[in-house]
């Protein structure tokens, strides 16, 4: 097989390294209704188990006559009715969809494995809705819910981007911004079991928040309630807990840099950094816009220290583009084993088939570039560079070791 066709090879591996959160989220989704659903039948059993038990007993002991079992037993076929209906409801509404979510993105994640090259129409059609997919999630996580919902609408593409967790991430962030934690805490109560394993600091951050407002209203006994309740002893926020119990004595104005930090308001923008970043965690999402991820892959396959000199750009080197050479500063420049030379003034590689030719100051072009330059102007060539002109033949061929 030629090169050329190797190339057009579809790197399934590589793609689906990027797809791993794609397919995460929905399956989290479902592991979050499938843990509702088993805490809710494990209360209504061992409801209806306590119950069953406590007529049992009564009988026994000969306590409970014809009427009151019948009663007793007329509640639990109530509640394990009541207890089926929120269990149908709870699939038709949550379950199924995700279920379909799941189905949808599974098969669009199967055209890469079966797409023989990076040429095949199908592959271009999934490359060009991969790109759709990872515009919405940009304008997503910048705060761009309108642009996202109509891109997602325009394209029909609801099943394979998530809005609904975007949009449902905003209105808790909003409640932090306008200093309200109780949005983000029934999030944390929803989620706790995850993020207990994930060793998450949220909600303690969240309480103590809530317990610093009630110190900046000068509310003591509701703060030190709110303290005692809320807020348990641990270990691995001992000092924490000590300086919350100490900031009562200290006035919001004080200038005691530890209760200063405490009161300070910016820590509800840490607020918003840690829950974003606590529900990236959980869905197994990149802190960064996928769409971010994949320049960055690309640029620091074309950056080179040249790119920041205003001397040698390149119309043709995204590098050298204004608005991506400063996404480019964020990666490391290339390394190539074999050198590429591109010429300034055609942007094309120079190569066995168009080598590249010094003037007698040393600058050097391109074949092709100045062979065109002396066509246009009877055999005399210019550098761009230097403004030194003499015949094509003065030239000298350069051979790169």
């Amino acid at each position: 097989m030629s090169s050329g066709a190797s190339s057009s090879n579809v790197n399934t591996e590589g793609v689906m390294l990027f797809e791993q959160p794609f397919a995460r989220v929905p399956f989290e989704n479902y592991r979050k209704v499938f843990r509702t659903t088993q805490r809710q039948i494990e209360k209504d059993f061992s409801a209806i188990q306590a119950t069953t038990s406590g007529l049992v007993e009564r009988s026994k002991n000969g306590g409970a006559d014809k009427e009151d079992a019948i009663q007793t037993i007329d509640a639990m076929i109530t509640r394990v009715e009541n207890l089926k209906r929120k269990l149908s409801d709870l699939n038709e509404n949550v379950g199924t969809p995700t279920q379909a979510v799941m189905k949808e993105r599974l098969e669009h994640l199967s055209v890469v494995e079966d797409a023989e090259s990076q040429t095949t129409p199908e592959y271009q059609r999934w490359s060009d809705t991969r790109l759709d997919r990872w515009l919405i999630d940009w304008t997503l996580r910048t705060g761009r819910e309108r642009t996202a919902k109509k891109l997602t609408a325009e394209k029909d593409i609801h099943t394979l981007v998530d809005v609904d967790m975007f949009m449902d991430i905003r209105r808790i962030e909003l409640g932090l911004l306008n200093r309200s934690c109780t949005e983000a805490l029934a999030w944390c109560n929803e989620n706790k079991a995850a993020l207990r394993k994930l060793k998450s600091t949220l909600e303690f951050d969240l309480r103590l928040q809530e317990y610093i407002e009630l110190a900046r209203l000068r509310q003591k006994s509701e703060a030190i309630g709110y303290l005692t309740k809320h807020i348990s002893w641990n270990d691995a926020h001992a000092q924490q807990i000590k300086q919350a119990a100490t900031l009562l004595a200290f006035s919001p104005d004080t200038n005691c840099v530890p209760y200063k930090r405490l009161y300070d308001p910016a820590r509800w923008d840490s607020l918003v950094r840690a829950f974003r970043l606590a529900v990236y965690s959980l869905n197994s999402l990149p802190t960064e816009p996928l769409l971010n991820l994949a320049l960055y892959a690309g640029l620091a396959s074309l950056k080179l220290p040249s790119c920041y000199d205003a001397s040698c750009k390149n119309i043709d080197c995204p590098v050298c583009d204004a608005d991506l050479g400063v996404l480019a500063q964020e990666v490391p420049s290339s390394h190539h084993v074999i050198s590429t030379i591109v010429c300034q003034i055609s942007g094309k590689i120079m190569n066995e088939n168009n080598p590249p030719m010094a003037f007698p100051n040393g600058y050097v072009y391109s074949r092709e570039a100045l062979e065109e330059m002396a066509a246009q102007h009877g055999g005399i060539v210019t550098c761009p560079r230097s403004h030194k002109s003499c015949t094509l033949q003065e030239l000298r061929k350069v051979f790169v070791s």
